[in-house]
């Protein structure tokens, strides 16, 4: 089959926590037979961590500085208790750890001269963690009520949100406190600020956020199943095919984010197989 059928102009990494090492998987089977070079890209909470790797081509060694950073942690607990020294919560800290190490000059400077590149920032309606709580709550009931990866909730709530210029951000140096703050679950993770505005998981405004401009052929790599997918003609949602090993926070499990990435692995040899692409 000619993959010129499966030009994509966009690409759109959902979030996801650790599910989204199946997107790393997932991509490193069906890229170079895709001929995957999209002129922009967008990415949300965990994805933003995968939009990375993919500029960067480290996706790899994205997971392989996870698996350690995992390995040493034998607890999730506790989940939102600062450590008094950072200010920081256990997650946060392994994350930033993670992200600190994986953004390093070379990954800035790809992604800062790599295609149009977009993060989803959300913003609570206050500036308090409760506010903040009381958002989660409500995308999660969102979530599970509507289970679509687009909603209309957020607004209603006094949620907005801001998708930053991720290019910007890496030349300004800026990248990894953008990916980290991009991942932000209160009350799990306190919040940082972006710009003089606090900052949540963009996720609670959109799972899976279009760039601007919105323009062409879009692949949409989501983390999960979602009842209600919009009927785009120029987007094609992908979702794992079954259930991710990864639970959406746990950081102590690497085996299980291998085996997430795995299974993006066996998923994006059957996308190739069913597609009739070699």
């Amino acid at each position: 089959m000619n993959t010129g059928q499966h030009h994509y102009d966009q690409l759109v990494f959902s979030g996801g926590g650790t599910r989204c090492f199946w997107q790393g998987g997932f991509l490193d089977v069906v890229r170079g037979k895709l001929a995957l070079d999209p002129t922009r890209i967008a990415g949300v909470s965990g994805g933003a961590l995968t939009g990375v790797g993919f500029i960067a081509h480290c996706g790899p060694r994205v997971l392989e500085t996870m698996k350690s950073a995992f390995a040493a942690q034998d607890s999730n607990i506790p989940w939102n208790e600062p450590d008094d020294t950072d200010g920081l919560t256990l997650h946060q800290r392994v994350y930033r750890d993670v992200i600190e190490e994986v953004v390093t000059t070379n990954v800035a400077s790809d992604v800062a001269n790599g295609p149009a590149y977009q993060i989803l920032l959300g913003h609570p309606p206050g500036d308090s963690t409760f506010s903040a709580t009381a958002a989660t709550l409500a995308y999660e009931a969102e979530l599970h009520l509507i289970n679509a990866p687009h909603f209309n909730w957020a607004e209603k709530i006094g949620v907005t949100s801001t998708l930053v210029d991720a290019n910007a951000a890496a030349r300004d140096g800026r990248l990894a406190d953008l990916v980290c703050a991009a991942a932000t679950i209160p009350p799990i993770f306190e919040m940082p600020l972006w710009d003089g505005k606090p900052v949540i998981d963009g996720g609670m405004a959109d799972q899976a956020p279009m760039p601007d401009p919105d323009r062409g052929r879009t692949l949409v790599l989501l983390t999960r199943h979602y009842r209600n997918l919009p009927d785009h003609p120029n987007r094609h949602y992908i979702a794992p095919e079954n259930e991710t090993p990864a639970d959406k926070i746990d950081f102590t499990d690497p085996d299980k984010i291998q085996k997430t990435w795995d299974c993006g692995v066996v998923d994006g040899r059957q996308f190739l197989q069913e597609h009739q692409i070699n």
